[in-house]
């Protein structure tokens, strides 16, 4: 196994991955004892069946057949001359429901189909995994609610329309700021009372065995995007971007560069205004503390309560993030940035203009990141990964 230096250690692959639910300090099972059992019996099936070749092969086949995987590898030749640099995107908007959280769907809903669940519960922010979790449970026939904060229903109106229309219940909570973090607590909520129901968490958040299951879910999408890479320019790329809410899009581009010592590795989070109180950017200004069952960053105060979380992408509006993520901002490995509303804005109509592709707000955030970092550095390759197509932001006002 390959050593990569960090922060001036070298460190091997075991310690940028999950050992028993840990990602270095970060990560656990911090749950009530009704849920302990049940999570237990979770992260048993996941590594029994995700070393099975029947799982296996079914997980390829509906990646391929009904997701519509590989994504494209594209280069944005107005874009990259623009900036005065060289930009490749993953295309993951073109993925069946509009965005990467698909990958992470079918693969727990296949476990779930495994263990005899007949309902499955999930959280949304932006509406995308919301989509997606009603599309596999429509395709696999399984019941299913969908928990949304009130505030986030009322800026993704489309997505909205399209999980009734799929068929799931959708259940609106007006708690707290009425945004994802409400949606998760809504969420786990029902979930302690109906252990016997499948919650299918769609971000790199919560408690083991979740980080490591939609790590696993969503590394396709590195794994297809280097093989992409190679085949283009026959070199791996200088740098990786992706935006950052709970973690599962950048996780799925960047775990197979993880090792890769010349790939430099970067986030965007939701920087809102920049200002705590107004921002979703944990990695950036928050602090470690127990959040929604594990050990990670969080946007706390003083007393360690957590900060109301604000972005202009849904998506990204969370005051939590993932364990792994927190280790790899810690050993330094990769790097967090703050991305305000206002940057990510410009880079939504940009990439519009520029390419004729209209990214949804979270994924701006990344190339608006690309816009501060790469500006005439032509000599440099990069890949931003396009987590989700922005249909769902058309009519809000962005413009």
């Amino acid at each position: 196994m390959e050593n990569i230096t960090l922060n001036g250690n070298s460190t091997t692959q075991q310690n940028l991955g999950s050992v028993n639910g840990r990602f270095g300090e970060f990560g656990g099972m911090y749950v009530p004892p009704v849920l302990e059992g049940k999570l237990l019996e979770l992260a048993e099936q996941f590594a029994y069946h995700t070393q099975q070749k029947s799982f296996e092969n079914e997980f390829a086949h509906y990646l391929k057949t009904f997701v519509g995987r590989p994504s494209p590898l594209f280069y944005a030749s107005r874009l990259s001359d623009y900036i005065g640099t060289r930009i490749y995107l993953k295309r993951e908007d073109l993925n069946h429901t509009g965005s990467h959280k698909i990958n992470n769907t079918i693969g727990q809903i296949l476990l779930a189909k495994r263990m005899g669940a007949t309902e499955i519960v999930a959280e949304t922010g932006a509406g995308q995994h919301g989509v997606a979790t009603a599309t596999a449970a429509a395709l696999f026939g399984l019941k299913c609610k969908v928990f949304m904060g009130a505030k986030d229903a009322e800026r993704q109106k489309m997505n909205v329309s399209r999980i009734k229309l799929l068929g799931a219940e959708l259940i609106l909570t007006s708690a707290g700021r009425g945004t994802l973090k409400d949606a998760v607590d809504a969420a786990l909520g029902y979930y302690i009372e109906n252990p016997d129901a499948f919650y299918l968490l769609g971000s790199q958040v919560g408690p083991h065995p979740y980080p490591t299951m939609v790590g696993y879910f969503q590394s396709v999408i590195g794994k297809e995007a280097k093989k992409q890479i190679i085949e283009a320019e026959g070199r791996l790329p200088d740098n990786i971007l992706a935006c950052i809410g709970g973690g599962s899009n950048a996780i799925g581009l960047f775990d197979d560069f993880l090792y890769d010592e010349g790939v430099a590795i970067h986030a965007a989070e939701g920087g809102g205004t920049g200002e705590l109180g107004q921002t979703a950017a944990t990695l950036s200004l928050g602090k470690p503390g127990v959040f929604q069952g594990t050990y990670s960053y969080a946007l706390t105060d003083e007393n360690n309560e957590i900060y109301p979380s604000y972005s202009i992408a849904a998506g990204l509006d969370y005051p939590g993030i993932s364990p792994q993520h927190a280790l790899l901002k810690d050993v330094g490995r990769a790097h967090y940035h703050l991305i305000t509303d206002a940057e990510a804005i410009e880079a939504f109509k940009l990439l519009s203009r520029l390419e004729g592709i209209i990214p949804a707000i979270e994924s701006s955030h990344a190339v608006a990141l690309a816009m501060k970092l790469l500006r005439g550095k032509s000599d440099q390759l990069s890949i931003i990964n396009l987590s989700g197509r922005g249909d769902k932001d058309v009519e809000r006002d962005l413009m």
